[in-house]
């Protein structure tokens, strides 16, 4: 079993001593995890978690009703879902699931049943985490307070905003990936030309996200007139084209892949900065997903910093604000876990 811990003033429950048993989720394009948890204040311990893949299951329920055949009666429950929420229903943005809490409600026997956008739901884990849980890139001022921010690219580009209202932070959801991607030199306006000839629009998601790292791969290795080199191509095979790319890169093993990286983590950092601008982080700003974790020795590099920063006049405002890296993935399951115990 795994516990958190508090790390910081984000957001008080009012839960006191009072132990809570509830089943959290996070719902994603690739992966579906779901959790039985206990909570107590803002701590959550996991006793039960299963992993499934998303795309094996033709509807959430048939996916919910076999974890919980074997899990007996839950009173509350709480989800994290990767698209936009209204009225407690979702339809996923990368899987052909409709959602909608009250026919879980009714047809699970939940007394209490809530739909949280993914990285909502992630904001609302940020108490339950540990110091180690985070890795700071940048530490801006040591008495940042104010506004929080999340991005976090995995299968697609998730962005939060969690608003101080002078007591706590309070998350509220935004589809800011989905927002037209801003070229910032020549190469990326090639970039940006190719993509909208293939996709029509072109949102931040369809370039900081899984998804992009190939089709950035992709337009460089045409742009350069190169050829994937045959261990490459095996491993693409082996491994998936975005994996074997940031391997390559991490390894230094390839040049085009190293190039293709070091393009990315720049993107991810500028939109971070556009995020971090338009909501006035000062309270910092948090790098989430699956892929930052995974690539961590390339967002220290700088290019992320850098590429954060250079916003022009408003580089000091920037540079005040923490920047810090959630390496804990149980943070997506901890805030429903925490959101469904307050509704109890």
């Amino acid at each position: 079993m795994k516990t958190a811990g508090i790390i910081g003033p984000y957001i008080s429950f009012g839960l006191g001593a009072y132990m809570a048993g509830v089943l959290a989720g996070d719902i994603g394009g690739t992966k579906t995890r779901l959790a039985l948890a206990e909570v107590r204040g803002t701590q959550a311990t996991i006793t039960g978690e299963r992993e499934f893949a998303s795309a094996d299951y033709r509807t959430f329920d048939e996916l919910l009703a076999e974890f919980m055949a074997g899990t007996g009666e839950i009173h509350s429950a709480a989800f994290g879902v990767a698209g936009p929420v209204h009225d407690d229903t979702v339809q996923t943005t990368n899987l052909p699931w409709r959602i909608e809490a009250a026919a879980l409600r009714k047809r699970c026997g939940f007394a209490n049943c809530h739909l949280l956008n993914d990285l909502e739901a992630t904001a609302y884990g940020l108490p339950a985490l540990q110091a180690d849980d985070l890795f700071t890139l940048h530490a801006g001022k040591h008495d940042a307070h104010g506004n929080r921010a999340i991005i976090a690219a995995g299968t697609g580009l998730g962005e939060v905003g969690l608003f101080w209202d002078g007591r706590t932070h309070r998350p509220y959801a935004t589809e800011g990936g989905h927002a037209s991607f801003a070229p910032r030199d020549a190469l990326e306006f090639d970039f940006a030309q190719h993509l909208r000839q293939r996709f029509g629009h072109v949102s931040w998601e369809r370039v900081v996200s899984g998804m992009g790292i190939p089709d950035l791969y992709d337009f460089l290795l045409a742009r350069n007139g190169a050829h994937t080199p045959d261990w490459l191509a095996d491993a693409m095979q082996r491994q998936g084209k975005a994996v074997a790319i940031s391997n390559a890169a991490l390894s230094e093993r390839d040049a085009l892949c190293s190039e293709t990286m070091h393009r990315f983590v720049g993107l991810y950092g500028a939109e971070a900065g556009n995020l971090a601008l338009k909501t006035m982080c000062a309270g910092g700003l948090y790098v989430g997903g699956g892929i930052a974790p995974k690539i961590l020795p390339l967002l220290e590099s700088g290019t992320f910093l850098n590429a954060f920063f250079d916003k022009g006049r408003m580089r000091p405002l920037l540079e005040a604000m923490p920047v810090k890296v959630i390496l804990n993935d149980r943070a997506a399951l901890y805030g429903p876990a925490l959101y469904a115990a307050q509704r109890l």
